[in-house]
């Protein structure tokens, strides 16, 4: 049964492992293996993230399995604070199984609980896989970032996506 929780700095080596695991798909902002990310300091990005009333890092988990996140994302301007910026993966092993749907449920009713208004993200367009997913959440493609990533030797296009809450 999929859990889903409020990640703890415990967890940080496991969701490390998440990260890489989902950047090697292809359809991350960085390139497979591109990126150094390690768990003492990605321990402190989740205690100071999950500090902030309005932001957090979200896991999926079975028993003691992380199998994907939500990171979410939040300002502090006052004409902006009503939204917050997500990023999602999800383990290869654990895709289509209900662990992004899992995580969306919950973390939108978080969201409605710290009154936010609205979550964001972007997608590339070619991500089929999850652009059903948010649409199936009810995220709108409200915009094309034409060209927005140089992949595999070509140009891609990312959707803007949001739901209002």
């Amino acid at each position: 049964m999929i859990k889903v929780r409020k990640a703890e700095s415990r967890d940080a080596e496991q969701i490390v492992q998440v990260i890489k695991n989902a950047e090697g798909s292809g359809y991350m902002l960085f390139n497979p293996g591109e990126r150094e990310i390690s768990p003492e300091p990605f321990a402190k990005f989740i205690n100071g993230l999950n500090a902030k009333e309005k932001a957090g890092v979200f896991i999926a988990c079975e028993e003691q399995q992380i199998l994907g996140y939500v990171i979410v994302q939040n300002e502090n301007p006052e004409r902006i604070s009503h939204r917050a910026y997500m990023v999602t993966g999800v383990h290869s092993d654990s895709r289509g199984k209900g662990v992004g749907k899992a995580l969306f449920s919950h973390v939108i009713d978080w969201a409605k609980s710290v009154h936010l208004h609205r979550l964001e993200l972007t997608v590339i367009a070619e991500n089929a896989s999850a652009v059903a997913l948010y649409e199936k959440m009810e995220f709108k493609i409200e915009g094309i970032k034409k060209d927005s990533l140089f992949i595999n030797d070509g140009y891609v296009d990312e959707y803007y996506m949001a739901k209002l809450l």
